[in-house]
């Protein structure tokens, strides 16, 4: 398994360490309670240099990119960045990623770790020859600072304002002289960014956080933050087994363009929809359990957990499409949990800080 830079800070601070995506990962610190909260109403930080991040460039980047995502690229403006899937042929998702326009011709791409060396092989061979595509991976550290008073602290350490820095976009900044890139992106639902710099950095921002209040959080706060906002995990939301379009997410399917997979999403009528369940109780539902509608089978759980924020379980399942309207009952059958649930829109939690003005939280 390999390690991040920041494996020994981990360790040092008593974590749960287990394996993730290829990697030794922190599992949780003080509790996954206590670090869940302090993200929705403080500020913590995770390490998240396992992601896997690849540069494309070149005249005919865009081109190429169109084809693999499935979102819009042409139309994507320096400085910002956008979520889409990498899809196969027959519209199931290799991945999700987030698209970030570094030039005209010059582009980033985050990927999941567990998928990044299949990832890269996949763009690799849909490229032509005048697109650069070069894996930076290794050598790019990454930190998350997400919460309500993450502005404070990550414009505290950078020697420029990022006040003005609006949502899923992100800019050039200088921590301790380096330069690095600072997103307003995240996967909690709170404000946050992400910062990408040398691995080096990585660790002496991590510290630094810390030590000016942010809470050390792993990825089992991770995993709750994300299910109470809806957000698909690859390999449980999401796989190549799974029709991208029955997802949910139709704002990362481009209706403008053909890609690889978009001939089958357009020609095949979905069977199935993404939903938010949310149970009667705090017990949990698992990956695998089955939902019923009056005692027939008609999808199954992908995944559960309690909402710390709700103080009720809640999950996130595939339904046939007749039995996915908002308040439809459903019973869930698994080996640890027979329990009752309904329907409910998604985000779980829409209290979330994710679009606040920045310039009233710094």
């Amino acid at each position: 398994m390999k390690k991040t830079a920041l494996f020994e800070k981990h360790t040092a601070l008593n974590a749960k360490i287990a394996p993730f995506g290829g990697y030794q990962m922190p599992i949780q610190y003080q509790g996954i309670l206590r670090e869940h909260n302090a993200t929705r109403t403080a500020c913590a930080v995770f390490d998240t240099c396992h992601m896997g991040e690849f540069l494309i460039e070149g005249d005919t980047a865009v081109e190429d990119l169109e084809k693999v995502l499935s979102c819009d690229v042409a139309s994507l403006g320096v400085g910002a960045c956008r979520y889409g899937f990498l899809c196969n042929e027959t519209g199931g998702v290799l991945d999700d990623q987030i698209l970030y326009r570094l030039g005209p011709q010059q582009f980033m791409m985050v990927v999941n770790s567990a998928t990044q060396e299949a990832d890269f092989s996949w763009i690799d061979s849909h490229r032509s020859s005048k697109t650069g595509l070069n894996n930076i991976s290794e050598q790019t550290g990454k930190i998350d600072i997400q919460g309500p008073l993450s502005a404070k602290i990550v414009n505290s350490i950078l020697s420029e304002s990022i006040e003005d820095l609006r949502f899923y976009r992100f800019g050039h900044n200088y921590y301790d002289g380096e330069k690095v890139l600072v997103s307003r992106t995240g996967y909690t639902g709170e404000l946050g960014f992400e910062l990408y710099c040398s691995n080096g950095a990585a660790m002496k921002i991590w510290d630094e956080c810390i030590g000016r209040g942010a809470s050390p959080a792993g990825l089992g706060a991770r995993d709750t933050l994300r299910l109470e906002m809806g957000f698909p995990l690859y390999g449980h939301e999401l796989s190549a087994n799974i029709n991208a379009g029955e997802s949910g997410f139709s704002r990362a399917i481009s209706s403008n363009k053909a890609f690889i997979g978009s001939a089958h999403l357009k020609n095949h009528g979905l069977q199935n929809k993404l939903v938010g369940i949310r149970l009667d109780g705090k017990r949990a539902a698992r990956e695998g359990d089955l939902i019923e509608v009056n005692g027939r089978s008609v999808g199954f759980i992908t995944s559960g957990s309690y909402s710390p924020s709700l103080e009720c379980a809640i999950a996130l399942g595939y339904v046939e499409m007749i039995h996915s309207q908002r308040h439809t009952p459903v019973s869930i059958k698994g080996k640890r949990i027979d329990t009752e649930g309904i329907v409910t829109d998604l985000p779980f939690y829409k209290q979330g800080t994710v679009r606040a003005d920045l310039k009233s939280c710094l």
